[in-house]
């Protein structure tokens, strides 16, 4: 058994992550633990309080109780506000702290573009317009050449944990430009899970949405490669182990 943990800021998509533990099958277990978020709003000042160490920690114990193997910050506003050098050091504190191999979803788009061999990336955020430039930033800094953002203006996690497929389609459509080779779908308080494999094919190209690549980010902290086709080209890259 792998067992993978994670830190979800509030309640709003939370319900991917069982949908995401039943497609991955196998002997893989993912433990939520959610923190405290503050002020829910999509503000800079607010999103970095969100993500401070002292709201990181107080789930990390309940983590290593559960056997947890790596820790992910599973929020990508939380984590991209800080900058690229303050995120490392918000993961270097989460990773003391827990005792173990730690990542936030910042990073795990950075690296998954890197699996799939990506640079050229169309953002689609729920974000105002200065959230999305800085996670725009964050990815040119990892290496990723943005070729357009397309923001939403949305204020909280609660307004986008409400929307449905017809939105999150909208939102991929939009985003998409012809040069890009990917479309990023930033907001862990989107619920994609069950969509991926539908966002890919309208696009015809990969789709990376926070709580699939958060999820990813685990796995390859845990040294795991697991095939799932469902959860789209990112879970089918060798080496695979069949689910």
């Amino acid at each position: 058994m792998t067992a993978l943990g994670f830190l979800y800021p509030g309640h709003s998509a939370e319900d991917d992550y069982p949908r995401i533990e039943q497609l991955l099958g196998s002997d893989i277990r993912v433990d939520l633990v959610h923190t405290d978020i503050g002020e829910d709003a999509h503000r800079v000042d607010a999103l970095r309080e969100m993500g401070s160490a002292d709201r990181l920690t107080a789930g990390v114990e309940q983590l290593r109780l559960s056997g947890a193997e790596a820790v992910v910050w599973a929020c990508t506003s939380g984590s991209f506000v800080h900058g690229w050098e303050g995120a490392h050091e918000q993961v270097r504190a989460l990773a003391r702290a827990a005792g173990m191999p730690a990542s936030s979803t910042s990073f795990g788009f950075v690296h998954a573009l890197g699996e799939l061999g990506l640079r050229r990336v169309a953002v689609g955020a729920t974000y105002p317009d200065d959230v999305a430039d800085l996670f725009a930033g964050f990815l040119r800094a990892g290496g990723a050449e943005v070729v357009s953002v397309r923001s939403s203006g949305i204020v909280t996690a609660a307004e986008v944990g409400q929307w449905g497929e017809d939105e999150v389609l909208a939102l991929a459509r939009r985003a998409d430009h012809e040069s890009a080779e990917a479309v990023l779908l930033p907001d862990t308080a989107l619920h994609t899970a069950a969509l991926i494999q539908m966002l890919e094919k309208e696009l015809s190209k990969p789709v990376l949405t926070a709580n699939q690549v958060t999820v990813w980010e685990a796995l390859r902290l845990a040294d795991r490669r697991v095939n799932a086709p469902a959860l789209g080209s990112l879970f089918t890259r060798e080496p695979i182990v069949q689910v």
